[in-house]
């Protein structure tokens, strides 16, 4: 398997390499929207029908009501919300003749991104020597650490006191 992964990364033609990116993320996007969609019949009229309000499912819907079918494609280019957006248009049960040709673009643009730009990161960060490797993980971690807080603090600070005035 690892001599597959090997020559597909590094020996492999670029249309090769191309559409197997673009067979993974269209299928991987494919998988969580109908993973979206079991999960909004699932839980109907269920105790668990809250979690589908939760803020990231929000935020996603928000995304795909603002760009209408340009969510989809456009979520590819993001981190973090890429998931959330084709599950959500699972959930919000977006029609799959709207939701195809809109997750094939964007499958299309992300495996164009990572079989140029995206290897070339890659290579180049496994190129350093590994306390770099380290440092640059602790790095990314202590900025997730930080940003996690903040964003617990603005909620909080955001968030209705739930005592009346006196």
């Amino acid at each position: 398997m690892s001599e597959t992964i090997s020559w597909l990364t590094n020996d492999a033609p670029f249309a090769i390499t191309f559409v197997f990116f673009f067979c993974l993320a269209f299928a991987r996007g494919n998988a969580t929207y109908w993973v979206g969609r079991g999960i909004a019949k699932g839980v109907e009229h269920t105790r668990f029908e809250r979690h589908l309000h939760g803020r990231a499912y929000q935020r996603a819907q928000r995304f795909i009501a603002r760009w209408g079918m340009l969510a989809v494609p456009l979520s590819f280019l993001t981190v973090g919300i890429q998931s959330a957006v084709n599950a959500s248009a699972g959930v919000s049960r977006m029609p799959v003749r709207r939701y195809l040709p809109a997750v094939a673009v964007g499958a299309m643009a992300w495996a164009l991104l990572y079989t140029t730009i995206g290897l070339a990161v890659f290579y180049a960060w496994l190129a350093l020597d590994w306390p770099w490797l380290v440092g640059g993980a602790l790095v990314i971690a202590l900025a997730a650490v930080v940003i996690l807080r903040m964003r617990k603090r603005r909620i909080a600070h955001d968030a209705p006191d739930d005592i009346p005035p006196q």
